[in-house]
């Protein structure tokens, strides 16, 4: 990517798509293309197409989609299928007909089978059954995977994929229902010492493994593979080592100061048992994360503290 070029980052409010952003500017990148949903409807067939007709972008990171937690994603299981489909539909079919230079399609870790073996590497994908919990916004991202090899091989389109391992950071989503573990956790730790409670409940058995990955690391990785790797199939983005969930909340509450009781709540789900990412592809392409979770979370609590205490 030269200077110059105009780049679409759809989702540029969300927590990747504002990473992103933030690291195309520190780098120089002025000629950024922001639509807001508001603005643009990326479900939208004819908006999208007119977008892109009317802007013709140079690049494309399609970093939007509909999210949210395990309670999320079992309760809506239409909109997180539908929305996420007719987003990569349209944003990736129009980057074609317009002859966009490079697109990269973000999708999850949660595109790998439930019980693969860990660590996930990229060619156990379509290799077994689905974590029921996120089947609907699995499906969806194994689509723009497979959308973007196939616009590869029938056109010669430059379209990748990547996959982030579990993400923190800025302009993360903290409302309890709908947010993911970590943020859900910071959450409950800072409205549990504001209060001066006595426990935090986690959900589950605080058995589960998972791996975090702050959304700055994720975003230079992504600037490093849009200007380095030109291939189908896809890359996983992580740090190549995870953490209990238990251990987590012990970690989240030494940052924020709790002093009471973590307690596990096992009426709750625990969902996939381990997700841990094999980096090796993406090292061997000669990229590494470089913030640690401990730092990660410090700036993370740092940055939303005095928000949530006073929504609280």
């Amino acid at each position: 990517m030269d200077k110059n070029d105009k780049i679409y980052i759809a989702g540029h409010r969300g927590m990747v798509g504002s990473a992103i952003v933030r690291a195309l500017k520190a780098k120089g990148f002025t000629n950024l293309l922001l639509r807001t949903s508001s603005e643009l409807d990326l479900k939208n067939q004819q908006a999208v197409a007119d977008f892109f007709t009317n802007e013709k972008p140079d690049y494309v990171f399609l970093a939007a989609a509909k999210v949210g937690g395990i309670v999320a994603n079992n309760t809506y299981k239409a909109d997180f299928i539908y929305e996420n489909l007719m987003i990569q539909n349209n944003v990736i079919h129009q980057s074609f007909v317009n002859g966009v230079k490079k697109l990269m399609f973000l999708g999850s870790s949660c595109i790998y089978p439930k019980l693969a073996p860990q660590p996930l590497k990229e060619e156990y994908l379509l290799t077994g059954l689905l974590e029921p919990t996120n089947e609907p916004y699995a499906i969806a991202k194994i689509a723009g995977i497979k959308m973007c090899d196939g616009y590869r091989s029938q056109y010669g389109c430059n379209f990748i994929s990547v996959m982030p391992t579990n993400l923190y950071g800025p302009n993360d989503n903290y409302d309890l229902t709908n947010s993911h573990v970590l943020p859900a956790m910071l959450r409950k730790f800072i409205t549990a010492k504001r209060n001066g409670d006595t426990t935090v409940t986690i959900w589950g058995s605080g058995s589960p493994r998972r791996e975090f990955l702050h959304a700055d690391d994720l975003a230079d990785a992504c600037l490093y593979l849009m200007n380095t790797y030109n291939e189908a199939g896809l890359v996983n983005i992580g740090v190549g080592d995870d953490i209990s969930i238990l251990d987590l909340a012990h970690l989240v509450k030494k940052i924020v100061g709790f002093e009471g009781e973590i307690l596990t709540d096992i009426t709750k789900p625990d969902g996939t048992p381990r997700k841990l990412m094999d980096v090796s592809k993406l090292t061997s392409l000669g990229w590494n994360a470089t913030i640690s979770l401990e730092d990660g979370i410090k700036k993370v609590f740092e940055e939303i503290q005095f928000d949530i205490w006073e929504e609280n």
